[in-house]
């Protein structure tokens, strides 16, 4: 049996990737989320056979039902797309402890966990995609802690990549800039006035990024940077110092 394991599949960039997989031709897609109601809508919108894990994926009950269900029927995983991710943004002072290590737990072990429990299950031409972010390029203030977790993510994806390349199984980075039709700005919002972004120009589309991205996830590219932004973004994190791409950011804010 085909599979394809798509966290985050709720909303935004993973529902787009459950829709993008429904053409490949798969036994069955696996879907994970906090709200049950929208997998089950995600479900009745797709042809490929979806099976729904709801549950919080940084939590042991919810990574164990997938082990669970991954060993019991052994199939071959394909694809597994780590959607699921949120950020907040605000200084340290603004933004709870708990938001704090629930980034951390949600953006790194969550992915790092899946990829571990998944990789045993693919074979030769499986593809693995992390959702990174453009700011795993620079440290970003007002959105510090998120965008260490995407750095984490994105070394963590690069290395992971070097290491399976004899086994032909890819790995991609997936690195968008704003993503103006989700809800990750709105959430990320929900800190007290005067933690910095207000405004998100050239924000793109959940549509654009997720068929930009998956091309380059079929093409078993290392780096997805979806859209001109995310290129240059990428391109000048190499070429300027931290310290100037940390003053830029504030000035554009």
């Amino acid at each position: 049996m085909n599979i394809a394991v798509v966290t985050g599949a709720s909303s935004g960039l993973g529902r787009e990737f459950a829709h993008l997989l429904d053409t490949d031709g798969l036994d069955e897609i696996w879907v994970t989320a906090r709200r049950a109601d929208r997998l089950a809508a995600l479900q009745d919108s797709l042809q490929t056979p979806v099976r729904v894990f709801a549950g919080d994926i940084s939590q042991a009950v919810t990574t164990a039902a997938i082990q669970r269900a991954l060993e019991e029927q052994a199939p071959r995983v394909r694809y597994l797309i780590c959607s699921a991710g949120f950020g907040k943004i605000g200084t340290s002072d603004s933004i709870s402890l708990a938001a704090a290590q629930k980034m951390i737990e949600v953006n790194c072990t969550a992915a790092v966990t899946m990829t571990y429990l998944c990789l045993p299950f693919m074979t030769s031409g499986s593809r693995i995609a992390e959702i990174c972010s453009v700011a795993a390029f620079q440290p970003i203030p007002n959105l510090n802690v998120y965008a260490a977790t995407k750095a984490f993510l994105y070394h963590y994806s690069r290395a992971l990549a070097e290491e399976l390349r004899e086994k032909n199984i890819t790995v991609t980075a997936v690195c968008p800039y704003w993503i103006k039709d989700t809800e990750f700005i709105t959430i990320a919002q929900q800190a007290p006035s005067g933690s910095g972004f207000r405004r998100f120009p050239l924000a793109d589309t959940q549509t654009f990024v997720a068929r930009k991205a998956w091309k380059d996830i079929c093409k078993g590219k290392s780096v997805s940077t979806p859209g001109a932004v995310a290129a240059a973004d990428r391109l000048f994190a190499k070429l300027v110092p931290a310290g100037v791409m940390m003053w830029l950011s504030r000035m554009m804010r």
